[in-house]
């Protein structure tokens, strides 16, 4: 195996960074109140020499560091957010929290971050060992599970004057994401009726609750009459209280309505307010729409997903050990038939029996799979060519938000997982350096992508981050 100029540098940071990932899988934070993740994010960048940049986009949880002078801006993306509801013990083939009802991270974004940051650190010192021009950024982003920062970053300019964005999300199986993903948005409707009696004035009562029903009574027949890859989900947030002898003068539901592309999701969104509109009117209550966060499409980019399949080929896949795949063995013995052969089918290929972990690489020729979910990279990759890794991280079966995930997150298989990516993301991003037609060719490729309409920002011109709507 030829060695990468990156990846010494990758090495010598490595087990600051696994700290770093772990110290954040013990502080889970959800959407936007990531408020010592960050921090113990900004400590490291302080530490490694980076000039900081703080509050991006007016997002308190949102951080950048930059080295280097001059040349390329090379940045490299992570996050740090957890979900509610997921605590669980670390290492643990059972469900176990820490404590009930807690946070945890199921998505593996504790090492999201901690990974991006030690590519970011890597090619750092590759340029000053080198004396190349060129800078290098660490962009924190946070809040990607339902709050989409990224997208508010992207409208205020944070990745304006960047080249190239590499960033990585912790899996299975190692693969160069060649795909797109659904776009999304988040609406949160609140009805307003009127209390009353319910046995004694009923009558005079006009029920919100009522309202948020027969709306997805409505959502539920629109089913039929959208395509097939759309989909529509939704929570109550606000059920009108616990008194059922009470009409319910308030109620609010939050949907998420998800399509293949931006553009069409914004349609379905108003077919959605129409229906809105209708339960209200059926109801005769009053309901207030308010869009407060979308996620565009992923754009793949040919030529940085070619440079770093070359990078993932020339490494080959991690290195795991007998007792990683005995670690592994116990987990994945919790897990389905149906989550196993989910995780091939996202990665393209037959289910493999008796594999643990992604101690392989995908086949080249295996067609682009796109993603089933969403993500707020997708609006930085619409304005900057932007490449991502699939890492082995967890137990081939594993679901996504579950606690399986969480109690892997400190797992060895799972930090050699982060490592194996970051010497991934780092050899790429020297490889723009040392490639000066590399960043031509992924601008000309986004151009070709992006068509004669180019990227329109599906935010309202008023939009903010919904710092105090997402807990």
């Amino acid at each position: 195996m030829n060695q990468h100029p990156a990846w010494p540098h990758v090495e010598k940071s490595r087990d600051r960074l696994h700290a770093l990932a772990d110290r954040v899988w013990g502080m889970p934070e959800t959407c936007y109140q990531e408020t010592a993740s960050v921090a113990e994010h900004i400590a490291e960048l302080k530490h490694q020499g980076f000039r900081i940049t703080e509050n991006l986009a007016g997002i308190p949880t949102a951080v950048m560091g930059e080295a280097g002078e001059g040349g390329p801006v090379i940045a490299f993306l992570g996050e740090y957010d957890a979900l509610s509801g997921l605590s669980q013990q670390a290492d643990v083939a059972e469900p176990c929290p820490i404590e009930e009802g807690a946070n945890g991270h199921g998505c593996g974004h504790n090492m999201l971050g901690a990974g991006a940051m030690l590519a970011a650190i890597a090619v750092r010192d590759w340029l000053a060992a080198t004396g190349t021009k060129g800078r290098v950024r660490y962009i924190g982003c946070p809040a990607e599970e339902g709050g989409s920062a990224k997208t508010f970053m992207v409208r205020d300019g944070v990745f304006d004057d960047v080249d190239i964005a590499i960033t990585w999300h912790p899996g299975a199986i190692a693969q160069v994401m060649r795909g797109s993903s659904l776009a999304a948005g988040r609406l949160d409707f609140t009805f307003t009726g009127r209390a009353s009696h319910a046995a004694a004035s009923p009558h005079l009562g006009r029920s919100a609750l009522d309202g948020v029903e027969m709306m997805s009574v409505g959502v539920n027949y629109m089913r039929e009459h959208m395509s097939d890859l759309a989909r529509v989900h939704y929570a109550y947030l606000d059920a009108g209280g616990t008194a059922p002898n009470v009409v319910q003068a308030h109620a609010k539901v939050r949907y998420v309505v998800r399509e293949p592309t931006a553009r069409e999701m914004m349609k379905l969104i108003k077919r959605v307010e129409k229906i809105a509109q209708g339960a209200a009117l059926m109801s005769e209550t009053d309901v207030d729409g308010a869009l407060i966060t979308v996620a565009s499409e992923l754009v793949p980019n040919g030529p940085l997903c070619d440079a770093m399949q070359k990078n993932l080929e020339a490494l080959g896949p991690p290195d795991f050990s007998a007792a990683d795949h005995d670690y592994a063995a116990k987990m994945q013995a919790t897990m389905t038939a149906d989550d196993i052969t989910g995780t091939f089918a996202l990665a393209g290929m037959p289910p493999v029996k008796d594999r643990f972990l992604g101690d392989f690489l995908v086949p080249s020729e295996i067609p682009p799979i796109d993603l089933p979910g969403s993500t707020d990279v997708g609006d930085v990759s619409w304005v900057v060519p932007t490449v991502q890794l699939w890492g082995a991280n967890y137990a081939i079966g594993t679901p996504f938000h579950s606690w399986q995930m969480v109690a892997q997150g400190k797992g060895a298989p799972a930090i050699k997982g982060m490592i194996h990516a970051a010497k991934v993301m780092a050899a790429t991003g020297v490889d723009a350096f040392l490639d000066k037609g590399l960043i031509a060719r992924a601008r000309a490729d986004l151009k070709d992508r992006q068509g004669d309409e180019g990227y329109i920002c599906p935010l309202p011109e008023d939009a903010r981050p919904p710092i105090e709507e997402m807990p």
